[in-house]
């Protein structure tokens, strides 16, 4: 039995994807909520909350990196960075150029999220933009032109209440 199985308060009980993904448990998930809600938690910070040690800590957080369970990444605030315009697009593809079109659009630096969805559009992607202009120059002159576009239909955000990076653990 590991040490801080044997003295903490967390279950021994692996907690898998369904599709095979990585491993985790409570304790690296406890990992992952306290970073959900202080970024910038030292491993000293996070082991002394959690009643583990740094090294602990700093193993299974290096794991969960490595693993591609979880990434360190700021998350900029569009509007204090002059993003002013943001707008969540549905596009209709013709079917032999849904991937491609995809990746093309994944590729495009004013994109922020990009999905292959099922339903009346083939892809949804996320824009932050600075202005409405900047968004139609992006629409008419960048998406436009992707070979196999059949149609958009654009869905500007009035006012933002949430913006997370992915999915809250706890």
């Amino acid at each position: 039995m590991t040490p801080w199985l044997a003295t903490s308060r967390f279950s021994q009980a692996p907690r898998g994807g369904e599709r095979g993904g990585a491993v985790t448990d409570e304790l690296d998930r406890h990992i992952i909520e306290t970073l959900q809600i202080d970024g910038r938690a030292s491993h000293a910070q996070i082991a002394r909350g959690l009643g583990v040690s740094e090294g602990t800590v700093r193993r299974r957080l290096s794991k969960l990196i490595a693993d591609r369970v979880i990434r360190i990444v700021a998350i900029a605030e569009p509007e204090q960075l002059g993003y002013y315009t943001s707008a969540f697009i549905g596009l209709q593809i013709d079917p032999s150029r849904v991937e491609a079109v995809a990746s093309e659009l994944a590729a495009l630096h004013e994109t922020e999220h990009v999905s292959i969805t099922t339903g009346a559009f083939d892809i949804f992607m996320w824009v932050n933009l600075a202005s409405p202009e900047a968004l139609a120059r992006f629409l008419h002159r960048k998406v436009g032109t992707i070979d196999g576009v059949r149609q958009t239909e654009t869905f500007v955000s009035l006012e933002t209440r949430k913006r997370s990076a992915g999915p809250r653990i706890g």
